[in-house]
């Protein structure tokens, strides 16, 4: 266990001092929302503050990018998780900094004045703020590749899918035709291939008989990634599987290829040899690299280049035990200082907030905690209907039997039996009929009309 200057106290000792243990939690997504509901039941006051209302979950936010979902079946208000445990406090808040001397997180609220910074006061820290996509330094390309990282983004990604079928409709020039109806994922990870398999059935299958003057069947899919196989995490029999689903679905890996630049009409690629390629195109998207949160940074402790704080093999910070980093945001080193490799992914981020929850629990009992040992449960992908890859223990499973353990794996770890059940019942629609009920093209700004109709005024008429 790390040691430091700021010893956690004992149960023992707060009870001498007429308090509970205080717990702060930062973020709301997998590795903060399974630390609190582990310590819901302990003798702590929990905190957990988050500058959205509620926990996302996040493997199935490309499905709401591609019209499959709604946001509110894959997201739950963090209120109602936690309305029945008295000792858990939610705060809509945007974290602005740490105090670790005075023990202090410092933040601005989301509604109302920005500008009103305040303070939460702990005894135990847990930082759980997750990571964003990693431009690598070309943040100009953002505003022309969105990503899927959260709520918003993935509605944005829907407008411009289904949008730029709208526009191939009403374009007589074949050239802009094609352009239009060119879609560029860049990144061959899970997201990236998920992405690219469910543009295609929506291409094809979902919106074939939509549209008089264009046949969305036509629709050119592409997969750029720098690596020389998709899902490259997975064995290559997998990788194998997953190109041949792709390729039912019309979507072409372009591997070994570096995006140069991108903007509203094309991506350049290059080819190890330097060789480019300009591909017009009015849709691209982005599910390669991940960056940790800037939160890291805010502990001012130092990043590693991905951004990450480096913790001990408790998960604590060097010099403060009471603080813990956990999931995208943290580097794991062993007690010889050594980096620990783990992968990004949502089990990790859950199994570290459990084990966050434990050691703190475990302190105030005054017992030991062994250090942090992640159990991997296996790696899954679905590429699209009926089409899957799943390796579980060194048991790899591919085709219809994958792509039923994929949807009985998510939808056991989707929070919420309401959601559970709507998602279950969007997806046996959508499997029976091909079609997706969510296909709404939102624009980013209000209507006039509607913000006349949503002032004071219009709605004292009403």
């Amino acid at each position: 266990m790390s040691e430091g200057a700021n010893k956690p106290m004992t149960s023992d000792a707060l009870a001498g001092r007429g308090v509970r243990h205080r717990v702060v939690v930062v973020g709301g997504g997998f590795g903060g929302l399974h630390a609190v509901r582990r310590l819901r039941h302990a003798p702590v006051e929990i905190t957990l503050v988050d500058r959205h209302n509620f926990h996302l979950f996040q493997p199935l936010v490309y499905q709401l990018a591609t019209g499959g979902l709604s946001p509110g079946e894959i997201a739950v208000p963090l209120r109602h998780v936690f309305q029945r445990d008295r000792n858990v406090r939610v705060v809509l808040g945007e974290v602005t900094g740490f105090d670790l001397a005075g023990r202090r997180v410092l933040y601005a609220p989301v509604i109302g004045s920005s500008a009103d910074v305040r303070a939460l006061e702990y005894d135990s820290l847990i930082v759980a703020a997750g990571s964003t996509y990693s431009y690598f330094g070309r943040e100009d390309w953002r505003p022309v590749a969105p990503n899927v990282k959260g709520l918003e983004d993935a509605i944005e990604v829907r407008r411009r899918l289904l949008g730029a079928f709208e526009a191939a409709e009403e374009e007589t020039d074949p050239a802009l035709r094609a352009a239009w109806l060119t879609f560029v994922v860049v990144g061959a990870g899970p997201t990236g291939v998920e992405l690219a398999g469910q543009i295609g059935e929506l291409a094809r299958d979902t919106l074939r008989r939509d549209f008089r003057a264009v046949d969305p069947g036509e629709a050119r899919i592409l997969l750029i990634d720098l690596v020389n196989r998709v899902l490259p995490q997975f064995p290559p029999r997998l990788s194998r599987r997953a190109v041949a689903g792709l390729a039912e679905l019309g979507v072409t890996p372009l591997l070994g290829r570096r995006v140069v630049s991108i903007d509203d009409e094309a991506v350049m690629v290059a080819t190890a040899a330097g060789e480019t390629e300009r591909v017009p195109a009015r849709t691209v998207i982005w599910a390669a690299g991940v960056q940790a949160s800037a939160l890291g940074a805010a502990l001012d402790v130092g990043v590693d280049r991905a951004g990450r704080v480096a913790v001990g093999p408790d998960l604590t910070l060097p010099g403060h035990p009471e603080v813990l980093a956990i999931g995208d945001m943290a580097a794991v080193h062993d007690a010889a200082g050594a980096p620990v490799p783990l992968p990004a992914v949502a089990p990790l981020a859950m199994q570290q907030g459990r084990h966050a929850a434990q050691l703190i629990g475990d302190r105030l009992d005054g017992r030991q905690t062994p250090p942090f040992r992640y159990r991997d449960k296996g790696s899954l992908a679905t590429i699209g209907r009926q089409r899957a890859v799943v390796e579980i223990k060194r048991v790899q499973l591919s085709g219809t039997i994958a792509w039923v353990t994929w949807l009985f794996v998510h939808l056991y770890y989707l929070i919420g039996l309401q959601n559970r059940m709507l998602v279950l019942i969007r997806w046996t629609i959508g499997f029976l009929t091909r079609g997706r009920g969510t296909r709404l093209i939102l624009s980013q700004e209000p209507s006039t009309d509607q913000a006349q109709a949503d002032s004071p005024r219009e709605a004292g008429a009403r």
